[in-house]
């Protein structure tokens, strides 16, 4: 059962991840880069996110390292950031569940990660994907799906 959601900060998926924690009251965390840089200035402190010493990829490395498991979201194709995230996860022997917001609508999209924290007893998630200038239909769609799951395994 999940008990924390963890992202980056980024706009898009983990600013999406982020929200839906803090508006269902569920804790929430993670690590972000030096300075708490996004792609739209400063990430607010409302997050409750780690500051490293470091960069974007610092930052992705250490949400993958603290997680038992990654939700990545992208659509259509895997880039930048999100590859990254992956093969993070690959490096780290660490579990994560793709899913292509292209192919897969939200309450699918719940179900199968509920199915993922289950089989590899995820309590704490990592969510990652897309900023929200390489996509903007991302931020809608993970912020639905991750409400969905912490709404079903609470």
């Amino acid at each position: 059962m999940i008990a924390k959601i963890i992202s980056g900060g980024q706009t898009g998926a983990d600013r999406a991840a982020l929200d839906a924690g803090l508006e269902l009251t569920f804790p929430i965390g993670g690590s972000c880069p030096v300075g708490r840089m996004a792609e739209d200035g400063p990430i607010s402190h409302v997050y409750p996110l780690t500051e490293l010493g470091g960069g974007y990829r610092q930052r992705t490395k250490q949400n993958v390292v603290d997680a038992d498991g990654s939700a990545i979201f992208y659509a259509s194709y895997l880039g930048g950031g999100t590859e990254t995230t992956v093969l993070f996860c690959i490096r780290q022997g660490k579990p994560y569940k793709l899913i292509d917001i292209a192919l897969v609508e939200p309450g699918r999209a719940a179900e199968l990660l509920l199915d993922f924290v289950r089989d590899f007893d995820v309590a704490t998630l990592n969510v990652a994907g897309p900023r929200a200038s390489a996509c903007p239909a991302i931020y809608d769609y993970v912020k639905h799906v991750i409400r969905l799951v912490i709404q079903r395994s609470t």
